[in-house]
């Protein structure tokens, strides 16, 4: 069966997204938009997935845990993960080489953790959006220990992509999915690159409002609707 799936979704614990974007506000738009799989994929940081999991579980979506890693050639990869410990324990890697600079909200926005009732529970004081000291082959393999898949973000800006800033993708990296903005054609960006034609492009939304969450325009073709599908499936 197709599902429609939005993988690159962001919450208010990233500081540049809207302070709306909470658990059930992402899981009640998406549903609403007729979304069968989402992803939550935070900058750095994996705090609001559990709150975001329980929503999605009640909403009768299938969650696949997230974070949007910056490695140290200040490249995005969208990291899904199978299980939240899986996930949580990616997350103490990132933290972990995440540079010691406080937060500055009045510049960058507010990091805020909620529960699955959307109640602030805390604040993130570790500055988010900024580069890991973790590179681009050191977050593949250990993302691939945990049992999840990297998929590039945003391949066709010219800024934060794996093609904008090394220039290539790696050919001893083993992936096979691209992510592309939900306004590039994924037709004629692949006809001008044919190095891609190796690749799948997929569209997400990398959405930091409620009204960017993607509409049912991306399917995956599964078996059965299981996290574990949808990672064999991209893997």
């Amino acid at each position: 069966m197709r599902y429609a799936f939005d993988l690159h979704i962001h919450s208010a614990l990233s500081p540049c997204a809207e302070k709306d974007m909470t658990p059930n506000n992402i899981v009640n738009m998406a549903a609403m938009k007729g979304l069968d799989i989402i992803a939550l994929t935070d900058h750095n940081s994996g705090a609001n997935l559990d709150a975001a999991r329980r929503c999605a579980e009640k909403a009768g979506l299938l969650f696949i845990p997230g974070m949007e890693v910056e490695t140290a050639e200040e490249v995005h990869l969208v990291c899904l993960l199978p299980d939240i410990a899986n996930a949580l324990e990616l997350n103490r890697h990132v933290s972990g080489a995440l540079p010691a600079i406080e937060n500055r909200e009045d510049i960058f926005g507010s990091q805020l953790i909620m529960d699955e009732n959307d109640i602030v529970t805390g604040e993130e004081k570790q500055m988010l959006i900024t580069a890991t000291r973790l590179t681009v082959d050191e977050i593949y393999l250990l993302v691939r220990s945990l049992g999840g898949i990297v998929i590039p973000a945003h391949v066709d800006r010219p800024s934060y992509s794996i093609i904008s800033n090394l220039g290539i993708i790696p050919e001893n990296l083993q992936i096979r999915n691209l992510e592309i903005t939900r306004n590039c054609d994924k037709y004629s960006f692949k006809a001008a690159r044919p190095e891609l034609d190796r690749f799948c492009l997929i569209k997400s939304s990398d959405a930091h409002s409620l009204g960017d969450i993607l509409e049912r325009e991306s399917f995956l073709e599964l078996e059965a609707l299981t996290v574990q599908n949808v990672i064999d499936t991209l893997k």
